[in-house]
């Protein structure tokens, strides 16, 4: 038993080649969590759950477990609750990492410890309570809860110039839900705060039978960041 110890003390902390990947390498990955997401909603193994963050460990398993079947994604690993990277007191809910590898994309380099992508998870509608905002997929007047809220004040993935959220939709369809959306931000344009019509977010694709769409939106940061591009992907679930 020692030796078998030894052994795996020995290549435990081993990395495989390093992999370089193309800038746009990201644009796959997050068509890869968005082609993983009607699966998982669908998977008749997985416990019913409508709470965020029970929602988000099930995805973080199924996400696991595809890249590992997938061929061409097995170099990835998928962690939740991953401390922020400059702003040490937040948490991501949803992170992509390398596994056992060290990845360059454009000249910078990742490893096992560094996420390649922040990912936030939000339901829609937000859960009613005293704190929350219904806006809170943007925005919340309660603080920085805001899904992209987060990073456009730098609180969440100050260290990236890409991210993505991941919209559970509980009601309505994704069609309401973007008109929605789009009126909170007229909305917040008019309210003194840092919004601009910049910030609306663009229906890339919208897959009707699986209750799949992708958007995307780019917004100027806090603190004297560059600015940020975020993709979005919401399930119908």
């Amino acid at each position: 038993m020692l030796a078998d110890e030894a052994a795996f003390s020995k290549v435990a902390g081993r990395l495989s080649d390093d992999l370089h990947l193309p800038t746009e390498w990201r644009a796959s990955l997050v068509a890869f969590i968005a082609n993983a997401l009607p699966s998982w909603r669908d998977d008749p193994l997985r416990p019913a759950a409508t709470a965020e963050t029970i929602l988000t460990a099930q995805l973080c398993a199924l996400l696991n477990s595809a890249s590992r079947k997938s061929r061409g994604w097995d170099y990835l690993q998928f962690r939740m609750e991953e401390p922020d990277e400059v702003v040490r007191g937040r948490a991501i809910d949803l992170v992509a990492a390398p596994l056992g590898q060290l990845i360059w994309i454009d000249g910078r380099r990742y490893s096992q410890y560094e996420p390649l992508l922040p990912l936030e998870c939000k339901r829609l509608p937000t859960p009613a309570g005293r704190e929350r905002d219904e806006r809170e997929y943007l925005h919340s007047r309660h603080g920085s809860r805001g899904g992209v809220q987060r990073y456009k004040t730098g609180d969440h993935g100050a260290a990236h110039a890409q991210a993505a959220i991941i919209a559970y939709l509980q009601t309505d369809d994704i069609p309401t839900w973007y008109g929605r959306i789009g009126q909170w931000i007229v909305d917040l344009s008019s309210e003194n705060t840092n919004w601009t019509d910049d910030d609306q977010i663009t229906l890339n694709s919208h897959d009707v039978e699986r209750g799949l769409a992708q958007l995307s939106s780019n917004h100027v940061r806090d603190r004297g960041l560059s600015g940020i591009a975020i993709d979005h992907i919401w399930i119908c679930i």
